[in-house]
């Protein structure tokens, strides 16, 4: 979750009960300021357009913990399963599938396919056929989950499938980094994909020497002597040794201004992974 700072500093947030994000979940820091020594609590909340509202979403009479939702949409029924396609116990990694039928959900697609996108290859439950959505939780010992981003933004990376939200949660706890996009770019003459990482830094680490950093997609020995982001691809790559996988190689780190987005605020990793491979990236 990510507030305007101009509208931010213009609410007043002693009178703020608490916040509902409507767009992709928060992370766990996310909380709004009150008075010295307390936070409102964020509201999760999630879903899709396409089933015509939420299947996630958290509850008041509930405890809360960070970033984590403690209840489902009313009206929504739904099950998370891992890749052997069996509903995730505790701990697991699993797929979001939506047991039809469900008041909202889309019959028809503008340049799609409807059946095709949603149910072509989905398992059955119990006899019943499921309807895909393509999130991707983590579920808790206490049956609550958190987002763990889009089953489609998986990799491969060294045979060992991993996640961009679990890439990027490990390198947006390093103290120069805002957010960053994690991508796997297949290589020009085929084989395992390569882990290229976008990142936009904090305002106070992006001073004059870090500027013709920017956006550096030529080649190596055509940038005009622009200095490599060579230190921070060197703490990122001990961050995810440390904290994630030895076996996660990086290739490439791209130090960009902003990442681009949806109109609902969802970063646009496809676009990303396009951009870098045709050599372009957005400004």
């Amino acid at each position: 979750m990510r507030l305007n700072q101009t509208r931010l500093n213009h609410m007043r947030l002693n009178q703020m009960r608490l916040n509902q994000p409507d767009v992709e979940p928060s992370k766990p820091a996310a909380g709004l300021p009150g008075t010295p020594g307390s936070t409102r609590p964020v509201i999760e909340y999630c879903g899709g357009t396409e089933i015509g509202g939420g299947y996630a979403a958290s509850t008041l009479i509930a405890p809360h913990r960070a970033s984590e939702f403690n209840a489902l949409a009313m009206g929504s029924d739904v099950v998370f399963l891992n890749e052997q396609n069996r509903p995730c116990s505790p701990g697991e990694t699993g797929e979001v599938y939506i047991r039809p039928p469900s008041i909202g959900l889309s019959t028809r697609l503008l340049n799609a396919d409807n059946d095709s996108v949603y149910y072509a290859n989905c398992p059955e439950l119990d006899g019943r056929p499921l309807r895909r959505h393509g999130d991707q939780v983590i579920v808790g010992e206490d049956g609550r989950f958190r987002s763990d981003g889009r089953a489609d933004d998986a990799m491969n990376l060294g045979g060992i499938k991993v996640g961009s939200v679990e890439i990027e949660r490990t390198l947006n706890r390093l103290p120069s980094i805002l957010e960053t996009a994690a991508v796997s770019v297949p290589p020009p003459g085929g084989g395992p994909g390569r882990l290229v990482i976008f990142a936009v830094l904090k305002p106070q680490e992006s001073g004059p020497e870090l500027r013709p950093r920017l956006n550096p997609l030529l080649p190596k020995e055509g940038r005009n002597g622009a200095p490599e982001p060579e230190s921070l691809k060197t703490e990122m790559q001990q961050a995810i040794k440390e904290h994630l996988n030895p076996l996660f190689h990086i290739e490439d780190v791209i130090i960009t201004e902003s990442l681009p987005r949806t109109a609902s605020n969802k970063v646009m990793r496809k676009a990303l992974r396009a951009q870098y491979t045709a050599g372009k990236l957005p400004r």
